[in-house]
């Protein structure tokens, strides 16, 4: 595969030939290379996931469906991923923000939204951003017995491993951790995610706070960090009572 280091690698995943000549044109032009796929397992049976900056997959794929890739990617890689679908199911939106996608845009699209939110996509992973960006003395924020290091964007356990988040999670944590204490409404934690989540639904965030949960709490279902504040929100709490 012979792409350009400098440029960030778009693998597409789509069953149209017409919708990846579009696709791969695009990406061309907006400074990125583009790596085309007909279906999954073509996808699954190319070089490393590491050879990628970001997967672009369509939602229903005539064989195994994008929802499935998607799941297949986040057992193994946290390889940025974002969806496109000519659905306008809101399930689905969900669904495939279950399945660890970053994010969702709907056919036919803007090339230009599209092409922002890809690059949006990016920066938050960290791809093509400066590393000199100041953090501060204070890089590390600990609760419980964990801690998110914001230089390099990771929750990391007790034992300084790295604890797996998509996009989407780790921006709430990061949002969570930087603001402990106070009740957070759920129109605030769209907001942070992105304007383009004016486009879900409010069940959207109670998705991503359950995963978000299932990583960050001892037992998710009686969380001592991230707690619901019924009808208002959410709080976190960095020194939590595990007793």
């Amino acid at each position: 595969m012979e792409v350009s280091a400098k440029k960030p690698v778009i693998a597409i995943v789509d069953d149209d030939a017409d919708v990846r000549e579009t696709l791969s044109a695009l990406m061309e032009t907006s400074g990125f290379a583009p790596v085309v796929f007909h279906d999954s397992n073509s996808f699954k049976s190319s070089e490393s996931l590491q050879d990628f900056d970001l997967a672009l997959i369509d939602l229903r794929l005539r064989a195994e469906s994008g929802l499935a890739l998607a799941i297949h990617i986040r057992e193994t890689s946290e390889l940025p991923i974002v969806m496109l679908t000519g659905v306008g199911d809101e399930i689905d939106k969900i669904i495939g923000l279950e399945t660890g996608a970053d994010d969702y845009l709907m056919k036919p699209f803007n090339p230009r939204e599209l092409v922002a939110r890809i690059r949006a996509v990016l920066r938050r992973y960290g791809h093509g951003v400066s590393t000199a960006t100041k953090v501060g003395q204070d890089q590390e924020i600990v609760f419980g017995d964990k801690k998110v290091n914001l230089k390099r964007r990771e929750l990391l356990d007790r034992n300084g491993d790295e604890i797996p988040l998509t996009n989407a999670e780790y921006i709430l944590l990061e949002y969570f951790v930087k603001n402990p204490d106070r009740i957070i409404p759920r129109t605030d934690l769209m907001r942070e995610i992105g304007s383009d989540m004016q486009r879900y639904v409010d069940r959207t965030i109670d998705v991503l706070i359950l995963r978000l949960r299932r990583k960050i709490e001892s037992v998710p279902s009686k969380p001592i960090h991230l707690q619901t504040r019924r009808a208002q929100g959410y709080i976190f709490v960095l020194q939590a009572d595990a007793s």
